[in-house]
């Protein structure tokens, strides 16, 4: 895809919806950060490195149901997820003091350990990627992505 045309100029898209491209955008620039991401990361995929940051959030331990509602993800895809990273020693699930029903995700020193390891890299990469774009644009992003979740949960419920 050539990245210096408008939808208007671009052959392939010209008589496309813009929402259909804006859909397929989202798509591509997906894939394309998650190539990037899973590069600059050594030891754990981008999606483990996302559900680690997801875990700090949270002002108590989450669950996994918790998880996968902050990641967007199934109860199932978010387990696996849960599981891999407990395998490797950056988790730990522990039985919630107040609801023996629950467990409770808790990183691990080796979690925290790595987070260190590649804050400045991960910052550094932050930059390199939102370069050029300005806070008000940023702004409006957001407010559409806010939308398009709002939407795509009315989708969910039928």
């Amino acid at each position: 895809m050539d990245k210096t045309k408008t939808v208007d100029e671009n052959v392939y898209f010209k008589d496309m919806d813009q929402s259909f491209y804006l859909i397929g955008l989202i798509n591509h620039f997906h894939n394309g950060f998650q190539t990037v991401a899973d590069a600059l990361f050594d030891e754990i995929s981008w999606k483990q490195i996302f559900f680690l940051n997801c875990v700090t959030f949270f002002k108590e331990a989450p669950t996994i149901n918790d998880m996968a509602e902050i990641i967007g993800c199934t109860h199932q895809n978010a387990n696996q997820i849960l599981s891999r990273l407990e395998k490797i020693g950056f988790v730990e699930v522990k039985r919630d003091d107040r609801d023996r029903r629950k467990q409770r995700i808790v990183l691990t020193e080796k979690a925290n350990v790595f987070r260190e390891k590649y804050t400045k890299p991960s910052d550094d990469a932050m930059r390199i990627l939102f370069k050029g774009v300005k806070s008000k644009d940023l702004g409006t992003a957001i407010k559409l992505f806010e939308q398009l979740e709002n939407n795509l949960e009315k989708l969910r419920r039928g």
